[in-house]
């Protein structure tokens, strides 16, 4: 007996796998274009990126190949009560957020509780029941000023993934 052609309309359809990825302001987000297009390689994966104003100086929107929101996205969305609210719609729309680049500036903020754009209200609204990975990228002077290590300390407290650090000439010339 040969088994019945199923029908594709009951076949279960299958939801893609939802990354919101945050680029902050640190030179590392030169590779947002890389980062994006590797993560589209991969099957079944839905990417949009959350930027801040400074991440914008180092990439071009035009070579990354999802949908990007930023403030003005935020602001443009909301004029009264029943309008949606971008950043909770985002936390509810992804499955993980990854932050590659999370520059000195952002990573003090998140670790403060300060939430003064977009990317920083959608990680203080954050679904920690959902995997949040944070890419620590900055100049090395920075990263060992001793503040680092305890900002870094407080966002593994809130439950949040650190993909560390690797050591490499960095734009400036240093090494580190």
């Amino acid at each position: 007996m040969e088994p019945r052609a199923t029908c594709s309309a009951a076949a279960p359809l299958r939801r893609q796998f939802r990354v919101l990825v945050g680029v902050t302001g640190s030179v590392a987000a030169l590779k947002l274009p890389l980062l994006v297009s590797k993560l589209l390689d991969i099957p079944d994966l839905e990417v949009a990126v959350v930027t801040t104003e400074r991440a914008k100086h180092f990439y071009s929107p035009r070579d990354v190949p999802v949908t990007l929101y930023s403030d003005a996205d935020e602001w443009e969305m909301w004029k009264c009560r029943s309008d949606p609210v971008l950043h909770i719609d985002l936390r509810r729309w992804a499955d993980l957020m990854l932050v590659a680049p999370l520059d000195a500036n952002t990573l003090g903020k998140v670790a403060s509780g300060i939430c003064d754009n977009l990317l920083t209200c959608v990680i203080r609204a954050w679904d920690r029941s959902k995997p949040l990975l944070f890419c620590p990228a900055m100049n090395t002077a920075m990263w060992e000023h001793p503040i680092t290590e305890q900002q870094v300390g407080q966002l593994k407290a809130f439950g949040y993934i650190e993909i560390p650090c690797v050591a490499k000439k960095l734009v400036c010339g240093d090494q580190g």
